[in-house]
């Protein structure tokens, strides 16, 4: 939604897909699962990482994502899911997750919708997730997610 003191137009949600953004809406405790079991399926460390309670935890945000996919089905808006991106990423860097492990919920969720959305709402959808998708590397690469620090090397820098 845009800022009413710029003098824009708030969203039209009524200007791409409604009826997806509804279908989402009701399914979205099922596609979350489904999205947080492909992320495990695409990268199983993420189990490891987080164990159960981090998992709940990730199945549980995977419901705000899902609402800003709803959103930019509704208003044909591709950049709705990109902003909630960058907004939640100080978040999930006090929680300790890595970006990359949000990237594949993206991928995850990319890959659970399709059951429910025809070929054209699906590749909106696929492209509103991989702006997110984009976004989260992006981040990674700020904080040094991309590659996992050398034990050895931490030690001896610690002065030990």
């Amino acid at each position: 939604m845009s800022h009413p003191t710029l003098g824009r137009p708030p969203r039209d949600m009524r200007a791409g897909h409604p009826d997806a953004a509804l279908r989402l809406r009701a399914e979205r405790g099922r596609i979350g699962a489904r999205a947080l079991e492909i992320a495990v399926e695409i990268d199983p460390s993420i189990a490891v990482r987080h164990g159960e309670l981090g998992l709940r935890k990730l199945l549980r945000d995977t419901e705000p994502l899902i609402e800003r996919l709803a959103i930019a089905l509704a208003a044909d808006d591709r950049m709705a899911v990109a902003a909630y991106a960058d907004w939640v990423v100080v978040p999930y860097r006090r929680r300790g997750v890595p970006m990359d492990d949000l990237a594949h919920l993206c991928e995850g969720l990319a890959r659970a919708t399709p059951a429910i959305l025809s070929p054209l709402e699906q590749a909106r959808a696929e492209d509103a997730l991989e702006q997110a998708a984009r976004v989260f590397r992006w981040h990674r690469r700020l904080a040094g997610d991309a590659r996992r620090r050398n034990k050895l090397l931490a030690f001896l820098y610690k002065g030990a």
